[in-house]
């Protein structure tokens, strides 16, 4: 694995391995969604295919649809705006990776949930998240929260993606573009995480 990797993966990579270990989501035939496609989201509709789910990916537009579909693999794509088609994909999955790190209600997507359904929180959000209780008790789902992963996890993790030959999609970028770079991340221009290459940079010492 070349070192560039090493950083999203044990960020990103990890962060979405975790929880789909530890409650047992790793096998295959399970009905996935990812909430938000940015740097942990793409992250985690390429670990869940190579895990052999059926993924959705669920987005605010369809701004991203061609790269969820045709360069990362997902199944489906929703709008969450979309009425019909959310309703359509209602009581339909068995887990959604919510990856968005602001606030949002989370009724629309607890509505996706089949029984005993699980919604893990991965972004994390200062914000209060919203939601009615009937959306849990009906079908008996869950919200669980996770953060990053255990050390083990991320030894697994990197096995599984050395073995699955996964990798994170990454933009190398000199300590001279630092300022730039914020700027586009401030923008959401970047796919999907800035690595900065330290040593290849031409740094003056004092």
């Amino acid at each position: 694995m070349v070192l560039e990797q090493a950083a999203p993966l044990l960020c990103a990579g990890v962060t979405v391995y975790s929880p789909l270990s530890h409650f047992v989501l790793n096998k295959s035939g399970v009905r996935g969604g990812i909430l938000g496609l940015g740097g942990v989201g793409h992250m985690g509709v390429k670990i869940a295919k190579a895990m052999g789910h059926h993924v959705t990916v669920i987005s605010s537009s369809n701004k991203k649809k061609v790269e969820a579909m045709e360069h990362l693999g997902a199944d489906e794509y929703l709008v969450s705006s979309d009425a019909t088609r959310m309703q359509e994909a209602a009581d339909s999955l068995d887990y959604i990776l919510d990856t968005v790190p602001a606030f949002h209600p989370l009724e629309p997507y607890l509505s996706l949930l089949g029984f005993g359904g699980k919604l893990i929180l991965i972004g994390a959000s200062n914000a209060p998240l919203q939601f009615v209780s009937p959306m849990l008790l009906r079908g008996r789902r869950s919200i669980i929260g996770s953060f990053i992963g255990s050390m083990k996890e991320a030894e697994e993790m990197l096995e599984f993606c050395k073995e699955k030959g996964l990798s994170s999609m990454i933009e190398v970028i000199k300590m001279d573009y630092i300022n730039t770079a914020f700027q586009r991340l401030e923008n959401n221009d970047v796919k999907y995480r800035f690595v900065v290459d330290v040593a290849g940079s031409e740094l003056q010492h004092q």
